[in-house]
């Protein structure tokens, strides 16, 4: 009998994984296509583009609680049959995805020189990466209604339809980049310009699906939520703004300390950073399955279940680390080359070079284990946990520029951050105290 569960478990995984692996490998396969384009255009606009990298992460990612906090209470109205609340459900997540995301492009716009400044962006850096950074906030709100929409399929148990949409637009990016930045000239600014232009395409044709056909199928009603009954999402997202608040901070942190190390540092940094995502985004694959699975199981009030599947879901994560960080590694000779010519640069991400492989590992029980947490909606222990584990990343990030460590040390502030996550994740599952309260 145990025999012919697991393999309907691997199933069950592989159903909502693999699809999840090609939506969410789009979007940073993109941002490496784009880190090749614009690298082609020297040091300066690849600098620039690695500043307003983390600072589209830090006023973006934070949102994230518009993805993480949607799918658990989707799947749980979806396993317990309520098919009318998973629609409720997702009308107020994608109401607080125009609310916010409108307010972070007015913020945007309006603070885009000071948090440049802040970022650390030199003289040169700043005139390119100002135009990119208002052309690319054009498209905030796009971007919160296209991470609103894939917490809400995901809670479906369809990880296939935001893939396809996901792809698409991002076909689209990948295709208008060469045509922008060097067929109209416009470098760095078309970058920018061809991202935007996407995503609106992409948040489109979303909400074309979610509130027109396949909205009966998924029991949506075109009805404006009422504000009361959007605190209780709120309060969810304020528990995932601070968790990822502090994780995106702390990325945010490494990259300008990478930009006060030299403007080769930063270009290097951007390039092992943006492989370092990709990599780990393939991992989270398996943290979208775990999310829809534990917190379907968990709606149908069978924590036996969702504590086997995470079981076998930890066993994927560490697998699939290990493969990639020896594939990583492998490709060290050739990867450098594909994003920059320039030896200062090349000599940096090189230095770094062995973080990002070893890393892989840990990302996989890291993120694996991120999306059981979520699936079970323990929002308050993930914030807990990531203040303490940030801030000791900080810690050792702040010493970076007066001890001299150079990019070597704002790589070791990264993996400070990714061991502490995993201590911290490890404890109450080991212990056996995660789904306490559901078999209650």
């Amino acid at each position: 009998m145990l025999r012919s569960l697991v393999p309907s478990r691997d199933r069950d995984i592989l159903r909502l994984a693999v699809p999840a692996l090609a939506g969410l490998a789009a979007d940073p396969l993109v941002s490496l296509i784009d880190t090749a384009f614009v690298g082609q255009l020297g040091r300066v606009p690849l600098g620039a583009l690695g500043v307003n990298t983390s600072i589209f992460s830090m006023t973006f990612v934070v949102f994230n609680f518009l993805a993480y906090g949607t799918t658990p209470r989707v799947g749980r109205a979806v396993g317990d049959g309520d098919r009318a609340e998973a629609g409720r459900a997702v009308v107020r997540a994608l109401t607080l995805a125009v609310l916010a995301g409108t307010g972070a492009l007015v913020a945007l716009q309006l603070l885009a020189g000071p948090m440049l400044r802040l970022m650390g962006a030199s003289a040169e850096l700043m005139g390119p990466a100002l135009n990119y950074l208002r052309i690319r906030a054009l498209a905030g709100p796009a971007l919160l209604i296209i991470t609103a929409s894939h917490g809400a399929f995901r809670g479906y148990q369809d990880t296939r339809t935001p893939m396809v949409v996901t792809i698409g637009f991002n076909v689209v990016n990948a295709s208008l980049d060469p045509l922008f930045i060097f067929g109209f000239g416009w470098g760095l600014a078309g970058a920018a310009a061809a991202t935007a232009i996407a995503q609106w395409l992409g948040a489109l044709v979303f909400l074309g699906l979610l509130l027109g056909t396949r909205r009966e199928e998924l029991g949506v009603r075109l009805a404006w939520p009422s504000l009361r009954s959007l605190v209780p999402f709120l309060k969810v997202g304020r528990d995932l703004l601070l968790r990822t608040g502090s994780l995106v901070g702390t990325m945010t942190l490494a990259t300008a300390v990478a930009a006060r190390v030299g403007t080769a540092a930063v270009a290097a940094h951007q390039v092992a950073h943006q492989l370092w995502l990709f990599l780990a985004l393939v991992v989270d694959a398996l943290a979208v399955a775990a999310q829809a699975l534990v917190s379907k199981h968990l709606g149908a009030e069978d924590p036996d279940a969702a504590r086997a599947v995470s079981d076998r879901l930890f066993q994927w994560g560490l697998a699939v680390g290990v493969v990639l960080g020896i594939g990583f590694f492998l490709l060290r000779p050739v990867l450098p080359s594909f994003f920059t010519d320039d030896p200062a640069t090349v000599r940096a991400l090189l230095d770094v070079y062995l973080f990002v492989a070893l890393l892989q590992p840990l990302n996989g029980l890291v993120f694996v284990g991120d999306g059981i947490y979520m699936g079970a909606e323990e929002f308050p222990y993930l914030a807990k946990a990531m203040i303490g584990t940030a801030l000791a990343a900080a810690a050792v990030l702040g010493l970076v520029v007066p001890m001299g460590w150079g990019l070597t040390g704002v790589w070791w502030g990264i993996a400070t951050l990714m061991v502490g996550r995993l201590l911290t994740l490890a404890g109450p599952y080991l212990r056996g105290r995660l789904f306490e309260k559901a078999a209650r």
